[in-house]
């Protein structure tokens, strides 16, 4: 059968289910009709009048989650569009995204959540679930009408890029949390003590010339955030956790009963301030690249269950913006294609997570902090999955990129890992030039 060519009714067979943090050593199958599981196994299934399309060996999960992304519609289209965003997120593997709503305007309002809704609509390529604006204009200074965007389809709070500096906001906000039964996610920086940092306060800050952010910017507001997460008892999500003392307060904090999680990006697991020192604004980001003590510790955060999961905090920029000198670039990557491929090629055979954990942590775990759909397959969910190669080596290459922008520090590095083919409600949405 033809990849291309995708009936309301069929069978995927000859592939290795990764399900529940558990990879298969048995092939197996997957039935899907009229975009829902039919049913799902291993073994084999024989289905008469059904077209059956061979995976051949290639390993099939749920759809990826990615609950940080930066889709830059409405006003900076430039970077990113809903659409392009979505095109990127499929090419990735991911079925569905959380959008964080620093956009211009920022999305601080129902008509705002419901606009983004029907361009992920129109696009049709990927799940998108917006985030609203904790303050109005994410200005931190007075609430957004919580009630009103949860209705019309908000799935969380945040004013990410912006830190809300006003600890008596930020308990109003995790108290709405409470209510709602929403999570509020968190940009940990205390913006007097990072100051006009561009990079990490270490050894090469010094060396480099450059204005440091230190790690109590981030370690002093994820205390303070999980101690209003204990007063009020509302959800706080720790977003792209980036230093060894943060994630040590989110686990004595998840000791001690507070309704914490938290997320981890690849780039904070993969590399280091040293990454810094050719000045090239592709390892600009915020938070910033740290030290190899720091990375070490996300990846024990992640394999102890301290961080939830795994998110990119894909964030585009045009290359216009990502020439200028490192000081004056502005900080973020795009993530989305990459992120499996780094995963499998700096945790899995690195020895430090398992093919089943690396993937639960971009599926299931993910869902489970937005109380998402998806993250699993099983008889009568969404037909929302992907085709990936574990094994397969290829290189990132600029001209094979579907996001709009282009700032990626993996530009022309060899990975392992590529994902054959995504669908979303048994529709095909991503299918690679070699997957036949």
């Amino acid at each position: 059968m033809d990849w291309k060519s995708i009936p309301q009714e069929y069978l995927v067979t000859n592939v290795k289910l990764c399900l529940g943090g558990k990879l298969s050593a048995k092939t197996g199958y997957l039935h899907v009709k009229d975009g829902k599981v039919k049913a799902i196994g291993d073994g084999e299934l024989s289905v008469e009048n059904v077209p059956t399309f061979d995976g051949n060996g290639a390993v099939l999960s749920p759809g990826f989650i990615d609950v940080h992304v930066h889709f830059r519609e409405p006003g900076r289209e430039e970077k990113e569009s809903i659409h392009t965003g979505s095109r990127a997120a499929a090419a990735g593997g991911f079925t569905s995204v959380v959008t964080m709503p620093n956009t211009l305007p920022p999305v601080d309002s129902a008509p705002m959540i419901t606009y983004q809704f029907d361009r992920a609509r129109e696009s049709g390529l990927c799940r998108v679930f917006p985030t609203g604006a904790i303050s109005k204009n994410q200005d931190g200074e007075s609430l957004t009408e919580f009630g009103d965007m949860v209705a019309a389809g908000a799935v969380g709070f945040t004013d990410d890029g912006t830190p809300v500096m006003n600890g008596s906001l930020m308990k109003y906000a995790l108290q709405y949390s409470k209510m709602l039964g929403i999570p509020v996610t968190c940009h940990a920086e205390d913006t007097s003590l990072a100051g006009s940092g561009v990079m990490h306060a270490g050894s090469w800050s010094a060396k480099l010339g450059l204005p440091g952010i230190p790690r109590v910017a981030e370690d002093s507001m994820i205390y303070r955030d999980c101690e209003l997460a204990r007063a009020t008892g509302g959800h706080l999500h720790v977003a792209h956790i980036s230093t060894k003392g943060a994630i040590d307060t989110v686990r004595r904090a998840k000791a001690d009963g507070i309704n914490v999680t938290a997320e981890a990006t690849p780039h904070h697991f993969t590399l280091n301030h040293s990454h810094c020192q050719t000045f090239s604004p592709m390892f600009k980001m915020n938070p910033p690249l740290r030290e190899e003590s720091d990375v070490e510790a996300v990846i024990a955060g992640l394999c102890d269950g301290t961080i939830d999961c795994i998110a990119t905090d894909h964030a585009p920029h045009t290359v216009m913006e990502k020439e200028l000198m490192f000081d004056q670039a502005p900080f973020g990557i795009i993530g989305l294609e990459t992120a499996l491929a780094v995963g499998i090629t700096s945790l899995v055979k690195a020895g430090k997570l398992d093919l089943g954990k690396l993937v639960y942590l971009m599926t299931e775990a993910a869902a489970k902090i937005y109380n998402l759909p998806g993250g699993k397959l099983e008889e009568g969910t969404d037909a929302d999955f992907v085709l990936f190669d574990p094994e397969q080596q290829w290189t990132v290459l600029v001209d094979e990129v579907q996001s709009r922008s282009r700032n990626s520090p993996w530009l022309g590095e060899k990975l392992t890992g590529r994902v054959k083919a995504t669908f979303m409600g048994g529709r095909n949405t991503w299918l690679d030039k070699d997957f036949s």
